[in-house]
């Protein structure tokens, strides 16, 4: 039995990722990035403990607005600041920081029940 989701063809599905490296929909990415569902581009970000509100400003303004954004903090879970989650609630994001890894499944579960999600991926 095939349990792949079905995802549409022009959607930004996470295909690997590995030390410094994102492959979304065969393209490769070196260092962090963000992808949605239908585009993925570079992010500069620094560490997760450089990370600002101004970090999430191409997150903020995306439309259609981002209902859910999942956070990869690269090889180890972080925790975010409380500050910093709450500007973001206040922008309408909801974040959930995970792992990187974890964080590339949720993104591709989310993109096949055709959420408005969102992934910031910082590299492991």
């Amino acid at each position: 039995m095939d349990v792949t989701p079905l995802i549409p063809a022009d959607r930004q599905v996470i295909d690997a990722y590995g030390p410094g490296i994102f492959r979304v929909s065969g393209t490769l990415y070196e260092g962090p990035v963000l992808v949605f569902p239908d585009h993925t581009q570079q992010w500069e970000a620094g560490s997760f403990a450089e990370l600002s509100v101004e970090s999430f400003s191409v997150i903020r303004g995306a439309q259609p607005a981002v209902e859910i954004l999942l956070l990869g903090s690269g090889p180890k879970m972080g925790l975010l600041p409380s500050k910093l989650r709450r500007e973001l609630r206040e922008a309408g994001i909801v974040v959930d920081v995970m792992e990187t890894g974890a964080a590339c499944r949720t993104y591709n579960v989310l993109l096949s029940e055709e959420r408005r999600v969102a992934a910031a991926l910082l590299p492991v």
